[in-house]
């Protein structure tokens, strides 16, 4: 039987069963627990050193997150996103992307434009030494400076429903990286477009950028 790569993360704060859901989410997201894994509760449950019974309320929390599958007399596997769940997020995200980089461009500060810069250059750092794990949090981090700044709180409150979503696809966007360009170009004319107040163009580029991203990943699963 195999070995889970997750340890729990112990914080004195939070129930059991959040402690165990933040363990496993963690390890779905980063990919420790990769798609199709089975997740069995007796084997979780001796090897992050709990009982059963939050085990099994992290798993059904997982599943309301639509990050695992409950399937009667099997129970819990790693669910993996579908052609058709990329489909989804892409529709939903790059209507909210380029709203948001229409609404950034009247709003953004100058603070903003330049942590901007310190995320797209963390992100093009982490990508050519290969650390996916940094490169992934740099570009969420990117695209968090643009919804803060559109001080819409309702349109950031909608981004963070869906943020899990979100994070999985960029994942599966990352993991083609070694096989396509890093996207430095389009984000560079991004930080460009919401400092000159061009919210015609800030919007183009950002819808560009999230379309080319889910025509790769669309692409590569059919390979």
């Amino acid at each position: 039987m195999s070995e889970y790569k997750v340890k729990i993360a112990e914080n004195e704060y939070l129930p059991l069963r959040d402690v165990v859901f933040n363990t496993l989410k963690d390890g779905i997201l980063t990919g420790r627990l990769k798609p199709g894994e089975r997740l069995l509760e007796n084997q979780l449950a001796e090897e992050l050193g709990v009982s059963r019974t939050p085990i099994r309320e992290a798993l059904r929390m997982l599943q309301i997150e639509n990050l695992v599958d409950l399937i009667p007399r099997r129970g819990a596997q790693v669910k993996d996103m579908s052609e058709k769940d990329i489909k989804n997020v892409l529709e939903i995200r790059k209507v909210l992307e380029e709203l948001a980089a229409g609404l950034a461009a009247e709003n953004i500060t100058s603070k903003q434009i330049n942590e901007l810069r310190e995320a797209h250059r963390g992100f093009v750092e982490a990508f050519e030494r290969g650390d996916s794990k940094d490169a992934l949090d740099c570009d969420t981090k990117f695209h968090d400076i643009i919804f803060n700044a559109t001080e819409n709180e309702k349109l950031v409150q909608i981004i963070s429903n869906i943020s899990i979503q979100i994070y999985r696809y960029r994942i599966a966007y990352l993991r083609l990286l070694k096989n396509i360009n890093v996207p430095s170009q389009q984000h560079i004319d991004l930080i460009a477009a919401l400092e000159s107040r061009d919210s015609a163009k800030a919007k183009k580029i950002s819808k560009e950028h999230i379309v080319e991203q889910a025509n790769e990943i669309l692409k590569s699963l059919h390979y």
